[in-house]
C-alpha cells in the first residue's frame, strides 16, 4: 500500500510507516483489495489526514468503521459522498446541531466543510470489506490511528475531542484534559442517540471553547 499523506501528517506519523504492524497492514489492504471489492475507493483511505493538515486540526470527531454500502464510505467517519442520502447516525447529528445552535441545517452527506475548517474526522479503522463490518478491524488499523490522536494529543494544545459512545471513548483514555477539552456522550445511532446524545449540546461548547483560545469558531 502506497502511503501518500499530506505533508505535516507524514512528518508527525514517520515513525510508523517504518513499524512492523504498518508493513502486515499494508500487505493485508493491498490483497483485500486486489481479492474483491473494498471501501473506500484507495485515494480515498487517507482523506481525513489530507482535508485536515496536523497544524489545522481544531477538532477530532471519532468513528469506528467506514460504511460498507456501494459509494457510502468516503474517508471521512460519519460522511458519506456527495449525492447519497445521510445515514441515521449523521441524521441525527444534524439534529443535535439544529437543537443545540438554532441553525437549520441543509441535510447533506458531505461533511468536507467540517474537515476543511479544521474538524478531524476520523475512523479508527479506515477500510472495510464490502458488505461486511468490521472486516478490517484489529489488523493494524487501530494501531496507526491511535498513534495520530497521540500525536495530536502530546504536541498540540487547545484541541476538542468529541467522543460518542464506548468504543470512541476507549480510544480516547489517554488525552490529557488539561491540555484538552474531550466531550463524552453516547453514540449518535439511532439504537443510542436518545441515551445522552440528544441534548449533548458539544457543538456550542466547542465552539465556546475554540473562541476562548483564540480560534476561529467551525460553522457546523
Amino acid at each position: 500500500m502506497a502511503v501518500r499523506l499530506e505533508e505535516s501528517w507524514k512528518k508527525a506519523l514517520k515513525d510508523e510507516f517504518n513499524k512492523e504492524y504498518f508493513a502486515k497492514l499494508s500487505e493485508f489492504v493491498k490483497k483485500e483489495y486486489q481479492a474483491g471489492t473494498v471501501y473506500p475507493h484507495p485515494g480515498k483511505i487517507f482523506k481525513a489526514f489530507d482535508t485536515t493538515p496536523f497544524d489545522k486540526t481544531k477538532v477530532v470527531i471519532l468513528g469506528q468503521d467506514p460504511y460498507h454500502g456501494p459509494n457510502q464510505a468516503c474517508g471521512l467517519c460519519f460522511a458519506v459522498n456527495e449525492g447519497v442520502e445521510p445515514p441515521p447516525s449523521l441524521v441525527n447529528i444534524y439534529q443535535e446541531i439544529a437543537a443545540d445552535t438554532g441553525k437549520e441545517i441543509k441535510p447533506t452527506g458531505n461533511l468536507d466543510h467540517w474537515a476543511e475548517q479544521g474538524v478531524l474526522l476520523l475512523n479508527a479503522t479506515l477500510t472495510v470489506r464490502a458488505r461486511q463490518a468490521g472486516s478490517h478491524q484489529n489488523k493494524g488499523w487501530e494501531q496507526f490511528t491511535d498513534a495520530a490522536i497521540k500525536e495530536l494529543a502530546e504536541k498540540r494544545e487547545g484541541i476538542v475531542f468529541m467522543l460518542w459512545g464506548s468504543y470512541a471513548q476507549r480510544k480516547g483514555d489517554f488525552i490529557d484534559r488539561k491540555r484538552h477539552l474531550v466531550l463524552e456522550a453516547a453514540h449518535p445511532s439511532p439504537l443510542s442517540a436518545y441515551k445522552g446524545f440528544f441534548g449533548c449540546r458539544h457543538f456550542t461548547i466547542a465552539n465556546t471553547y475554540l473562541i476562548m483560545n483564540d480560534e476561529d469558531p467551525i460553522e457546523w
